[in-house]
């Protein structure tokens, strides 16, 4: 098992800096987890797969009506091929205010380009394209708070 040392000391250094008493980061098959109990800073980090979890009923919130296919999932689940959140954050479509979304229904991608971004703890985290494909849904909206493992995009 290779445990990435620096990237356990930045998630601890992040504790510390925001009071927080665990954080948790999830890149693919690794995830890591550093919390701290008491008063004295303990990092705990393990590596293991993730289990496979339902997806996340979608936050109560009105939104706002969009093209067909822009629409949030549905009670009835995501489908098996969305792009899942590796965190929880804030989903912004686009690099900055006013700039083009990264992606629309729609598009072609490639594996590796960037479909949105999750911001976390002032941490803009890029989610990509696990494979090329054409994105057939967006499950979320501009600003949008969302949750570990909620899916994000449908791509196809």
């Amino acid at each position: 098992m290779n445990i990435d040392s620096k990237l356990v000391r930045e998630l601890a250094e992040l504790l510390g800096e925001t009071g927080l008493t665990e954080i948790e980061v999830e890149d693919g098959e690794r995830k890591i987890k550093v919390s701290r109990g008491g008063t004295v800073a303990a990092p705990v980090h393990y590596a293991q797969p993730a289990p496979a979890a339902p997806a996340p009923a979608p936050a109560p919130a009105a939104a706002p009506a969009g093209a067909p296919g822009d629409a949030p999932a549905e009670a009835a689940g995501a489908p098996a091929n969305a792009v899942k959140s590796p965190m929880v954050g804030t989903v912004y479509m686009a690099p900055e205010p006013g700039a083009p979304d990264f992606v629309k229904v729609g598009d072609k991608v490639e594996a590796g380009d960037t479909l949105l971004i999750v911001e976390a703890m002032k941490v803009m985290n890029p989610i990509t394209a696990p494979a090329s494909g054409t994105v057939k849904q967006l499950l979320v909206e501009n600003a949008q708070p969302v949750e570990f493992d909620q899916p994000l995009v449908v791509v196809e």
